[in-house]
Parts: structure tokens; sequence; C-alpha cells
């Protein structure tokens, strides 16, 4: 589950890391009124009005700017607060911005210069071991510093039995560059940032920047979080920073309905039993000319009231000119499938107008195809093996 900025700074802060500090707001006036409170609570005079959405490069899009007092926090705000934001992390429609933080200015003068730098920790799939990616080029894309100076990233694999030793915050302090007080303080802030990462259950904390103030604080100025959402039952707090208005309508109501879905740009909708065999179906699509539309896992269970329900949440998506539907019947019957298949088609006939390509392997899988192939008036075809499901898409589409 994804996090806004301001929610993954509370998550920090509830830890000890120290952060840029600010207020959401809905509306201009409402902006306007957390300024005045930032004023009073930091001191600070100007703000930094920051669009909250699920997507990185907010500033590149226009949805980071600089506001020096308070008539300019209203004008930014209002021409954000209700921008479609564009950013390299979103589609070319871009977001919606419903909500702004008005967050302080971290950027005033001191005894030293500012510095910038990058920090994450996510787990390491190759090793299965958490780790702590940083690089002393913060402020830009880690993906373009990975590719033009690759030497400028680093890592630091956490031993899961000891978790993040403090030599390692030191080295990790070290090669940013960094001595005297800010290098204390990078230390107890990496100790801090690894410790809310375990203790959240996040699958990801990202903060780009981090920045050392002139003078020698070290904060997160932003905070892109994803919570691990097999483990929110252990934090029941953080189901509240759920915002279904940045996730996809479809998927939200998949979720609701206890399908695994996730929408795709492709033409051809998938309706499979299992991770696995999904990420294979939707290979078989793209061997066969097509590009999958989505990802559906119906789970075990395949009745015709699920099925409908998958096949209604398919044919929302416009794009989708055929549905491939591909269930290994282990725990379920293939011939409970297909008899699920047909009800679910006959209840909803009206609705459907695409062709539906049926392969069932299993348990009586060959009952289940006798069963679908005796059925008159419907545009629903049997298939057996995957290359002659991959055929039955192709002519489908051509």
């Amino acid at each position: 589950m994804n996090l806004h900025e301001y929610q993954g700074k509370e998550i920090l802060s509830s830890f000890g890391v120290g952060i840029q500090r600010g207020i959401v707001a809905q509306t201009p006036e409402e902006a306007v009124e957390a300024a005045k409170q930032l004023t009073e609570q930091t001191g600070t005079s100007w703000y930094v009005v920051k669009a909250q959405v699920h997507a990185g490069g907010r500033g590149k899009g226009g949805g980071v700017k600089l506001a020096k007092n308070l008539e300019e926090v209203k004008t930014i705000s209002d021409d954000i607060i209700g921008m479609m934001l564009v950013t390299p992390q979103t589609s070319a429609e871009g977001k919606l911005v419903s909500q702004v933080l008005i967050a302080e200015d971290v950027y005033y003068p001191g005894e030293s210069e500012t510095e910038e730098f990058y920090v994450s920790v996510l787990l390491n799939r190759a090793t299965g071991k958490n780790m702590v990616m940083y690089s002393p080029e913060g402020g830009m894309d880690i993906e373009e510093v990975a590719e033009k100076t690759p030497e400028l990233i680093f890592t630091e694999e956490i031993d899961p039995g000891t978790g993040l030793l403090p030599f390692q915050a030191r080295k990790i302090a070290f090669n940013l560059g960094l001595s005297g007080n800010a290098f204390k303080e990078m230390t107890k802030f990496v100790m801090s940032l690894y410790k809310a990462y375990e203790k959240s259950d996040s699958a990801m904390f990202e903060i780009n920047p981090v920045l050392k103030t002139s003078d020698n604080k070290i904060i997160a100025v932003d905070a892109k979080v994803s919570l691990d959402e097999n483990a929110l039952y252990r934090h029941q707090d953080y189901l509240a920073y759920r915002d279904i208005r940045e996730e996809h309508p479809i998927e939200v109501e998949a979720k609701a309905a206890g399908l695994n879905y996730v929408a795709l740009d492709g033409n051809v909708g998938c309706m499979v039993n299992g991770a696995g065999l999904a990420m294979g179906t939707m290979d078989l699509i793209k061997q066969a000319g097509g590009e999958p539309a989505n990802f559906l896992d119906v789970g075990g269970t395949a009745d015709a009231k699920r099925v409908e329900i998958a096949f209604r949440i398919i044919l929302k998506d416009p794009n989708v000119k055929a549905i491939l539907v591909n269930i290994f019947g282990g725990i379920v019957r293939c011939d409970r499938v297909a008899q699920g298949v047909v009800d679910a088609y006959k209840n909803m006939k009206n609705a459907i107008n695409v062709p539906i390509i049926v392969r069932l392997q299993g348990t009586n899988a060959v009952e289940a195809k006798a069963l679908i192939d005796a059925q008159e008036g419907l545009n629903v075809i049997s298939a057996v093996e995957f290359q002659e499901a991959a055929e039955k898409v192709q002519e489908v589409l051509s």
C-alpha cells in the first residue's frame, strides 16, 4: 500500500527520524492556515507547497513550488489543488491533486552549505536480505545516477539475525563524505530509518533527498513509502492511510470482491487461478500477438458468482477484445469451473460482447471441455493445451 509523503513522514517521525515538518491542506484557505501554524511551530517564513499524489518526480510536473509569503501560499495552492499532475511516474493523463503539503523551508543560510543525499531501505530479492541503498547524489533520479555514475551507488546488506548494526550506519555516513556532527547525525538517522522500515513492516522506504542542513542536522525532505499489505493486520492504525482516490477504480472494486487484480494496457483480459500461472498466461498472450489487459487471480474458488464478478471487472476495460480463462483444476474441479463459466455467461449474456477462450486442465478436464463444447449460442471457445489456447487467442484477434 503506497502512502503520501506526509503519511510516510508521520511514520518516520514516530520512530525518531528527523523530518521536514509540514501540515496537509485540502483547500487554498486551509493551506494559508497551515502556513500560519507552521510559522508558529517552526519560525519559518518561506514555505514549500507540495502536491500529494502517489507518484515521484512531482517537481518536474509543477507539483512542488516555493512560496515566500502567505499570498503566494494561497495562489500556488489554488493552482496545484485540482490540477492533473503529469510526472515521469504517471500516465499521460496524470493524477488529480486533491491535497497539498505545506512544508517548512529547510534550506536556510548557516555556517556550512547544505548537501543532499539519497537513502532507501528495501528488500534485495536476489539475496533475501534487506539492504540500505544510498548515494551522495541526492535530489536526482536514482536511475539516472545508476546509469551515468554507478560508482556513486552504494549498498549495505543487513543480516536478518542482527539487524542494522552501528558500524554499518557509520560506514554509510563515511561513504557519504560526512564528518563531525553531521556524521553523528547521519548515523542516528540511518539507524532510526531502518527501525522505522522494519517495525512498520514496510516494503520500501525511499528518502530523496535526505538533507544535511547548514547547521548540520540530517532530515528527510521527502518520503516515498510502500507498506506490505500482507502485514497490515498488525498495524490497524495504518489502514486509515489508504487513499483509494490514488488507486485504479477497477482494482479497488476487485479488492473489495476478494480478487487479485492489476490493470494493464493490453487487449486480452486474463482470468487465472494462481500467480505463477497468471504470469505464464500473460506470456502466452504476448506470444499469440496480443497484450495482456490485466492480471486477475481468482484464487482457489471459481464458482459461477466469482467468475461472473471477474468477468464484469475485466469488461470494465473498454480495450478488452477477448478474454482468456486459464484454470488449473487442482483444489477445484475443472467441470465445476466450466459450469461456473457457462452460468456466469448466461447471467450476463447481454453484457459480454467479446469472445471467451477457456482452457481448463487438471481434475475432470475432459468433462469440462465437453460441457463447454455442448453449449449453443455462447461465444465461448474451449482449449486443452497452452499452444492451442494461444492459437485461439490469435484467431479471435485477427
